[in-house]
């Protein structure tokens, strides 16, 4: 009787053994696979320092550029809200774009970002974390939520191509998809180098002034942004290189006097095109500029000329619009 008691017993406890050794087997299994991935990851973000156990489940995207980067990576599951496009998303990314909650038209409140419930946020420029609306990286960091900044909109030096790079790197190491983010890598580094060589069969690189936007001065491409690099990869010259930022104002006396040949309007907002056209060509004081009196501009989508994944695309298609 004993011998049989204890065969019962023991015939009780192999199933919760067993039961306890998979489970254990499997949190090994999980540990192994995060460890894998390259978790923890730690990254300084626009003089942030961040650990990362394990990947973002609900992150939230403010500004197109930085949606598009998660797009691109195929995260589409880990978006747990949107906010803020300058102009339309990508047709490819149209279907997972929808498939996510547009949280606000431009940037939520503090407390409607929280209600989207994210464990991490991602601003495309430096006005996502403005601190006066409570959105800062610090305040964020208080309810445990982290957060990741573009580099463009903390940029001290000129940013290029290598800075795209190295956003879609971390963003994918961020999202333990290393794999991908090298697979773009690749992509755009074949794509550039197969732009550079039609450029190169150019000749003299014609003086080109952006125009955003502006009336009594104009908003323009400066020398710091991805915009610079991409014009000088087309096969252009930014005739306000000088100015040390990613965008800002500059008179039109300056303008003229520097005689652009080409004019690169960016295609965003309440302004069409063909309204910002009109507002260059009637102006007397530009009648004399070369790009003015020969009708010759090129245009390109705000979200073509910041920093994130549409950057190797844009070189392609401005220097097509510069031959």
């Amino acid at each position: 009787m004993r011998t049989r008691a204890l065969l019962a017993a023991a015939a009780i406890l192999l199933p919760l053994t067993a039961c306890s050794s998979s489970s254990s087997s499997d949190d090994d299994s999980k540990k192994s696979d995060a460890k894998a991935a390259g978790f923890p990851y730690t990254v300084t973000n626009c003089g942030t320092r961040t650990t990362y156990d394990a990947p973002p489940k609900r992150a939230v995207t403010m500004n197109q550029h930085v949606t598009e980067i998660l797009l691109e990576l195929g995260l589409e599951d880990r978006i747990a809200g949107t906010a803020y496009l300058d102009d339309k998303v990508l047709p490819e990314y149209k279907k997972a774009y929808d498939s996510r909650p547009v949280i606000a038209k431009e940037y939520p409140s503090y407390e409607k970002l929280l209600s989207a419930d994210p464990d991490f946020v991602y601003g495309g420029y430096a006005s996502a974390f403005a601190a006066g609306d409570g959105r800062s990286r610090e305040a964020l960091a208080k309810s445990g939520i982290k957060t990741r900044l573009n580099v463009e909109g903390c940029a001290k030096k000129p940013v290029t191509m290598d800075d795209v790079y190295r956003e879609v790197r971390e963003a994918g190491a961020t999202f333990g998809v290393r794999d991908r983010a090298e697979k773009w890598v690749r992509d755009a580094k074949a794509e550039l180098a197969a732009t550079a060589k039609q450029s190169a069969k150019g000749g003299k690189k014609p003086a080109v002034f952006v125009y955003d936007s502006g009336d009594k001065t104009a908003f323009t491409a400066g020398g710091r942004g991805i915009g610079n690099d991409i014009i000088e990869r087309a096969g252009g010259r930014n005739i306000m290189a000088d100015l040390d930022k990613s965008f800002g104002d500059a008179s039109w006396e300056t303008v003229v006097d520097r005689r652009p040949e080409v004019i690169v309007i960016y295609d965003y907002g309440a302004s069409t095109v063909a309204q910002k056209k009109k507002r260059l060509l009637d102006d007397p004081a530009l009648k004399d500029v070369p790009a003015i009196k020969n009708k010759r501009f090129a245009v390109l989508p705000l979200s073509d000329v910041v920093l994130g994944v549409r950057a190797p695309a844009a070189v392609r298609k401005l220097a097509e619009q510069l031959r």
